[in-house]
């Protein structure tokens, strides 16, 4: 028989996916990032389970990708350092704090410095190594910070500092 028609991966258990990339070092995260990992961990750990009880499994991808996730969100927690911004006093900028800065036309607009897993333009929330959250991270209520943007630099005001509604 020729070996072109020879599958071989038969057998195998289990696809070949690639793993999710986990950023090297300390994984920042607010209370509320934990809690999501955390949540996101036991969701994926409970679809396994019923992917696993399924009366037909042939198809082992979503097994594997369930395993996959699995590990990224294990590597995640195992590297999670909890930053409570409760423990931050309100006089700069820092880590799980929310700032609100107006822009050169007077335009307002809340930022608020999240863990990277937790990081989501549409609300607002932003990683730290972010070309904005670098620029505020230290800054204080009155200050003008610059944010390098690929459109051009941007002056930004802080016009307040606060802690995020829970």
């Amino acid at each position: 028989m020729s070996r072109a028609f020879v599958n071989e991966d038969a057998g195998s258990d289990r696809p070949d996916l690639p793993e999710r990339p986990v950023p090297p070092g300390p994984n920042p995260v607010t209370p509320r990032g934990l809690a999501e990992l955390q949540a996101q961990l036991a969701r994926r750990q409970a679809e396994l389970a019923a992917l696993k009880a399924r009366p037909d499994r042939l198809d082992k991808l979503p097994e594997a990708a369930a395993e996959r996730d699995i590990r990224w969100l294990e590597a995640r927690l195992k590297a999670a350092v909890l930053i409570d911004p409760a423990t931050h006093d309100l006089t700069e900028v820092a880590f799980g704090l929310v700032v609100t800065v107006a822009d050169e036309d007077g335009r307002e607009a809340r930022y608020e410095i999240t863990g990277e897993d937790e990081a989501d333009a549409s609300l607002g929330r932003i990683a730290p190594g972010s070309p904005l959250a670098r620029a505020l991270l230290g800054a204080e209520v009155g200050d003008v910070v610059t944010w390098r943007r690929p459109a051009g630099a941007m002056q930004l005001e802080v016009l307040g500092i606060s802690r995020a509604d829970p």
